[in-house]
Parts: structure tokens; sequence; C-alpha cells
């Protein structure tokens, strides 16, 4: 512990001019005295540590005194802060905020930033990404409720694995105890998360991807066609992107969208309909059905009693 004190105040030092025993010793919970030791330790390393004297007084790293940065380029050490600067926000993660410290050592001073990340986290509960973070690291075992893609409430018990970040959304990853295999679920719809007092040892992961399995999910995978209007082409672009996108004179747009199982795809239904008068599914007629069956269904709960 006192090698990972010492090489924190190393870092602290080079990107502040000048920091108090006082608080080098409220931020690393040890007393001045110790503050001083280190010091000293610090400066028979061979880092030229300056004393500064007075009300203002403190430690700091003599002026032009750098690490070395033949590691990483400036490039590279720009994007690493923004990236761990965003992570280090969501998950209120002190560990992070050491390494952004550190790579700012050896950083371009007065960089305008080229690059911005921001993991949205308002879909989720605020604590349930530094809560899972904290299970993954201590293998402790989480329970919630969910709801899954056919509106079912169940509550799980999960040994968590990882987490991603994708399509704007935030998922877990891990062996559920529940249902006694491997799933993922999306945090947007996790509720009452906590973690129990239990932990567990790691499985050995079963790729379900492979073998057969991938061949019946390909053949399952329908193509859907939708006609898109020019009022609702940013929509559009913005749902399906990469797909296949066919442009005409009226300033419409024709998508063809690969979709493995549309007519129990719910989350494409609902995308379709928000895109309201805008988009026309034009294949398969059965989906046609679908949200025409939808919609009339809206408009049950607005007729006029």
């Amino acid at each position: 512990m006192k090698l990972e004190r010492l090489i924190s105040m190393i870092y602290k030092l080079l990107n502040h001019e000048v920091l108090s025993a006082s608080m080098l010793a409220e931020e690393f919970q040890v007393s001045p005295r110790t503050i001083y030791r280190d010091i000293d330790v610090i400066c028979a390393a061979g880092f030229p540590v300056i004393s500064y004297q007075g009300n203002k007084g403190g430690f700091g790293i003599m002026d032009g005194y750098k690490m070395d940065k033949s590691l990483l380029g400036s490039y590279d050490v720009a994007s690493l802060i923004t990236v761990l600067g965003s992570l280090s926000s969501v998950f209120e993660d002190e560990r992070a905020q050491g390494t952004i410290e550190r790579l700012q050592t050896i950083g371009t001073e007065h960089q305008t930033p080229s690059l911005t990340v921001d993991f949205e986290t308002r879909r989720t509960d605020p604590d349930a990404l530094p809560h899972l973070r904290t299970a993954i690291t201590e293998r402790i075992i989480v329970r919630f409720d969910y709801i899954n893609a056919q509106n079912e409430r169940t509550t799980r018990d999960m040994e968590p694995v990882r987490l991603h970040f994708k399509y704007g959304n935030w998922y877990i990853y891990g062996y559920c105890r529940t249902r006694m295999d491997y799933r993922e679920f999306r945090l947007s719809r996790m509720m009452n998360l906590f973690l129990t007092r239990d932990t567990f040892q790691l499985h050995d992961e079963v790729t379900k991807e492979a073998g057969s399995s991938n061949t019946a999910w390909q053949d399952q995978v329908e193509e859907v066609v939708i006609r898109v209007g020019p009022e609702a082409l940013a929509e559009a672009m913005d749902q399906f992107h990469q797909m296949d996108k066919q442009f005409h004179d009226d300033g419409s747009m024709t998508m063809r969208i690969p979709v493995y199982r549309p007519l129990k795809a719910r989350w494409l239904w609902s995308i379709l309909l928000s895109f309201g008068s805008g988009a026309e599914v034009l294949e398969p007629i059965e989906l046609r059905s679908i949200l025409k069956e939808q919609l009339q269904n809206t408009l049950k709960l607005y007729e006029v009693i």
C-alpha cells in the first residue's frame, strides 16, 4: 500500500504546482508526518521535489520536469483520457481518475480535445452500474426483477461477468441461476437490483453461436422492406443506418432490413410505429397486419366514452 501511495503522490505532484502536506494527508488518509516521510523517500528516489514555505506553501515538482513521453503519443494519451474520464464519471471510479492523472503527465499541455464520449445513463438506475461493477470485480451474486421482451416480469439471481455498452444502451452478461444458463440483460429493464451476500466461482462459458445453432438462427432471418417518406428520413437513418438504402426522385427512400423473426420482434414494431405516417411496411405482408392491429388497439384507448 505504501508503494501505491508513493506512486500516486508522484503523479499528483506532477499534475499540480503546489500541494500542501495537510491536503495530501487527507487525500491518502494518513498523518502529515507520514507525508513528510513519503516526500523524503520520493526525493531519495531522484524526483526533484521542492518545498514551498508560507500559508500557501507545500510541495511541488521542479519546473520543466516531465515524465518520459516515448510510451504513448499525444493523440493516444488524449483519447485515453477522454474515454477514461467518461467511465470515471459513470462508475465513480477513483482508480480510473488516478490513471487519468498519470496519463496527464505525459500528455500535451493545453491540447484542445478532438474526441468526446458520453456514456448516457438516463435509461438506467444511477446506482446500477457501480453496483454491477463491484459485483463483477468481487464475484458477488446479484438479484433483480426483469421485464423481458414478452413483457413478463421475473426475479433473477445472476453471476455477473461483464458489462457491455452497445446500441446506445448498457447490458450485463452473466450466468443466470434462474435459467441455469448464460444470459444478457438490458439494464433499462432491470428493477430492484441489489447485491446479495453470496459469492460465486466462474463457470466455463459456452458459446451458443457455435455449431449448428448459428445456422438455425440465420435460417429465421427475414428481410423487412419499408418505404420511408421525406419527413422521416432522419429518424430512419438513425435507427437503421447501415441497412441497404435506395433513394427515390420524390425524396422518399426504400430500406431493406434483415431481422430475426420479424413477426415476433416487438422492438421492431415499436420503431416502425414511432415513424407514424412517415414510413410504410411493404414486406412481409403479415407484418403490415400486425402493425395495423397494434394501431387499432391504440385507437381504442382514446375512443370517447
